[in-house]
């Protein structure tokens, strides 16, 4: 599994990086991975946004009420109480196997995910 927790829907970064896994969706089926996308925002704000960036193919959760909650429990909330841009990738026994919790600006480098699903594939 990887998860995707993104700060803030209608940010330029944030909203380049999720419609960007639709190119490379072959490669997540080709590691038998599954991607969450996780945010802190409400659900309507998620509904609007999401439908802007056009059909994604991974959920994409609220973290809203309460606030914060699943980014608090995986140590990515911020103090100003939005999500780090964090990529988790956890294998099949439920286990972490890789954090990168990346400059709130710059969208995470998908060679870098690629890398370590493919470790867990070997």
């Amino acid at each position: 599994m990887v998860i995707s927790f993104v700060p803030a829907a209608w940010t330029p970064v944030c909203s380049d990086q999720w419609p960007g896994y639709n190119i490379v969706k072959g490669i997540f089926d080709k590691n038998d991975a599954i991607l969450l996308g996780i945010t802190v925002d409400n659900i309507p704000t998620l509904f609007s946004w999401t439908n802007q960036m056009g059909k994604l193919w991974f959920p994409v959760l609220s973290d809203f009420r309460p606030h914060g909650g699943v980014a608090d429990a995986y140590g990515v909330l911020r103090t100003d109480g939005t999500a780090e841009r964090a990529i988790l990738i956890i294998d099949k026994n439920g286990i972490i196997r890789y954090i990168d919790v990346h400059d709130i600006n710059i969208r995470p480098r998908l060679e870098s995910i690629v890398r370590e699903l493919e470790k867990l594939c070997k």
